[in-house]
């Protein structure tokens, strides 16, 4: 099925909210993330529940998308971390109730992150300082959507390929300590 993403999803822009230093619910910033949508960082409540709206609380499969700056990666939010906001940094793309059994979010976070589709965006993007990828054309991307079969293959395979790559780092790095190591022990 191929398909924009205004029709299968809903997207709503981040929130604004001041911080505080001891609050009931986190606000999720680019930061917390590296370049592929891992969260990276230990998250903290740094927003106060009593000025939050219901509609801005992250459910569980929401898929975030970081629309400025040269940083534009989807990643998405599993309840079974704090309850937690969007900053402004970010659009929300919440699945419409039909669609929420054809499509899985991380097959829409894959999607949104392939180096295709990074590049739409990029070539859409407005903006000379900062770039920033609008609502309007997140809304008319076009995503192709195959079978949850397919998309639970392609999900593992990429699960896969990044396993390999943290073994290859850290290979890399112990390649490095040995040799460093060798040369010490020469120079003895």
């Amino acid at each position: 099925m191929k398909t924009t993403l205004k029709h299968i999803a809903e997207i709503q822009t981040g929130l604004f909210a001041k911080t505080v230093s001891n609050g009931d619910i986190v606000s999720l910033q680019a930061r917390h993330f590296d370049e592929y949508g891992q969260l990276i960082a230990e998250l903290h409540p740094d927003l106060k529940a009593d000025k939050i709206a219901e509609r801005h609380l992250l459910k569980h499969g929401d898929v975030l998308f970081a629309a400025k700056g040269n940083k534009n990666f989807a990643a998405y939010y599993e309840s079974k971390n704090l309850p937690a906001v969007a900053s402004t940094s970010f659009f929300v793309i919440r699945m419409k109730e039909e669609y929420h059994n054809l499509i899985l979010p991380g097959f829409l976070v894959w999607f949104i992150n392939n180096p295709e589709t990074q590049k739409f965006l990029k070539d859409n993007a407005i903006g000379s300082s900062i770039a920033s990828i609008s609502k309007a054309v997140l809304e008319e991307l076009e995503i192709s959507i195959p079978d949850l079969q397919k998309q639970k293959t392609i999900l593992k395979i990429i699960q896969l390929r990044n396993a390999e790559k943290k073994i290859i780092q850290q290979i890399q790095i112990l390649k490095e300590k040995q040799i460093q190591q060798k040369i010490i022990n020469a120079l003895k």
